[in-house]
């Protein structure tokens, strides 16, 4: 009996083993086909790469890199070579323009039309002295050699001090222990304007510049007060000390910053027409003063100048009217027209100027509108500036790179350096341009301008009485370019602290326009 109760459990715990045995079997089998389905549907391994080839993409990316940083050095190199290393030459803190000088004597500047502005003598006891035979004239564009360089003697300093005469001659000179003459800058100043500029701006102090709209060359540059660089060595203690506060050594004309005043409203004038393409419809009703933003505008001398359009407002530079307009206007899109025209941007010259400011934008207070749209409140701008804005109107909106030296010859008058004029962007279309035109003609048909109306030649212009004082007379200003069909000259002149644009401005011009054409 127990015998047989032990066979039981014998193969009890055998049908238990294989049970288990089959169940290891089939879970075996399925994770195992599981298994090599998954590999099955893994991408194919790539094999290992090799140290070898490892290495050798190590070494061409590192070989890249050092050709990349070689062709931005050399980029660099030749950018230099071509046109910055003259800068570099040409500043006044190396070194290398006293060798410069050792070795050459001082070229010429020259006017347009071949006077010579600027020269070198050599005296008897072999001591060099340069010599400006107008005196004051040019001194602020042509500058000065003693006392710091200034105007083109610093500006054009590392070509002065190059000689591009014959190397025969060259070498013969140095053999015989004499110096080389370096190479004349010829400027695209005309000595008749800037003469013509110079005399009618008088004693007065104050700043002209005139240009040709098409190319952008600087015709005259005048500044007053002035000095004479030929005595600048005994003026130069009075000079700084400025008792009289004549600020003499400053160049009012790129330097000087003052409030645009009515020659503003050539810009406010053409956002409300881009804003309001139905501009002839206004209408505006002055009786000498209005209240706007709770700001009061005054016509200049309360003068009523009744019912009016748009046009009739420019042309009387109606203060209240332009107020009336200005308070209409986008100020967002507005300060984008300003900086287009370079407010708050710099200038497109080699020219030391400053920088011209329009502070008005979306988060101004109201207040400010009504003074800053007819020219007064914060705005600031240059001469040269002014120059800029109406020789783009006058270009058919196409602004000019403003340049003053037209071309740099050697000792034999050979040319080694041409410049030519170069268009810098188009601010404003042709259509609109065309219209501002219209605009500043009937300044000089019907207003504030008239005294420049003739019959030989057709003058646009714009002028402006720019209040910086309370107790003080305002600045005079006007800008305008002739002819008015084809544009050939174009100024901008500013009168300091003594009245109406009409009465001191205009007379300046008009001595200009009629030099110009005299002298065709």
């Amino acid at each position: 009996m127990k015998k047989e109760k032990e066979k039981r459990k014998s193969q009890l715990n055998k049908r238990k083993t294989d049970y288990k045995s089959d169940q290891f079997n089939t879970l075996t089998q399925i994770v195992g086909k599981n298994v090599d389905e998954a590999e099955e549907n893994l991408p194919e391994k790539k094999p290992a790469a090799s140290k070898k080839e490892q290495t050798n993409k190590e070494i061409m990316l590192i070989t890249y890199i050092f050709i990349g940083l070689f062709v931005l050095v050399l980029g660099y190199i030749t950018n230099f070579m071509i046109s910055d290393s003259s800068e570099v030459i040409n500043n006044a803190y190396n070194g290398r323009q006293d060798l410069l000088a050792e070795q050459i004597i001082r070229g010429d500047i020259i006017s347009a039309d071949s006077k010579i502005l600027a020269h070198t003598v050599t005296e008897k006891n072999g001591k060099e002295k340069r010599v400006y035979p107008y005196g004051s004239m040019y001194a602020h564009v042509v500058g000065r050699f003693s006392k710091g360089k200034t105007g083109l003697e610093a500006s054009e300093n590392f070509h002065l001090l190059t000689s591009n005469n014959n190397a025969i001659s060259k070498m013969l000179r140095e053999i015989s222990g004499e110096k080389n003459i370096g190479d004349n800058i010829i400027t695209t100043l005309d000595s008749k304007l800037q003469e013509a500029a110079y005399n009618a701006l008088g004693n007065y102090k104050g700043a002209v510049v005139v240009t040709e709209p098409s190319s952008g060359k600087i015709l005259a540059m005048v500044s007053k007060p002035d000095y004479d660089p030929n005595n600048i060595d005994t003026l130069w203690e009075d000079l700084l000390e400025d008792s009289d506060n004549n600020s003499a050594l400053i160049n009012r004309a790129a330097q000087g910053l003052y409030p645009p005043g009515s020659t503003f409203k050539i810009l406010t004038a053409l956002e409300y027409m881009k804003e309001n393409p139905d501009y002839k419809k206004y209408t505006y009703n002055c009786v000498g003063k209005g209240k706007f933003n709770d700001v009061t505008i005054n016509c200049y001398n309360n003068n009523v100048h009744g019912k009016e359009d748009i046009i009739e407002s420019f042309a009387k530079s109606c203060n209240s009217s332009f107020a009336n307009i200005g308070i209409t206007l986008n100020i967002s899109s507005f300060r984008k027209l300003c900086d287009s025209f370079l407010f708050n941007a710099p200038l497109p010259t080699n020219l030391v100027y400053n920088q011209s400011s329009f502070v008005l934008n979306s988060k101004s207070s109201k207040m400010e509108i009504p003074q800053t749209v007819i020219g007064q409140g914060k705005t600031q701008i240059t001469p040269l500036h002014n120059a800029l804005i109406v020789s783009t109107i006058a270009n058919g909106g196409v602004m000019m790179k403003p340049y003053v030296v037209d071309h740099i010859e050697n000792q034999n008058g050979n040319i080694t350096k041409k410049y030519m004029p170069e268009m810098y962007k188009t601010v404003i279309t042709p259509d609109e341009a065309g219209i501002l035109t219209d605009f500043m003609r009937e300044v000089v048909k019907h207003g504030t301008a008239s005294a420049l109306n003739n019959n030989d030649y057709t003058i646009a212009g714009k002028t402006g009485s720019a209040e910086y004082q309370e107790d003080k007379p305002a600045h005079a200003w006007f800008v305008g370019f002739a002819p008015a069909e084809k544009p050939e000259i174009a100024v901008s002149i500013i009168v300091e602290s003594v009245g109406t644009g009409s009465e001191y401005a205009v007379p300046i011009a008009s001595a200009i326009f009629k030099t110009y054409f005299d002298n065709k």
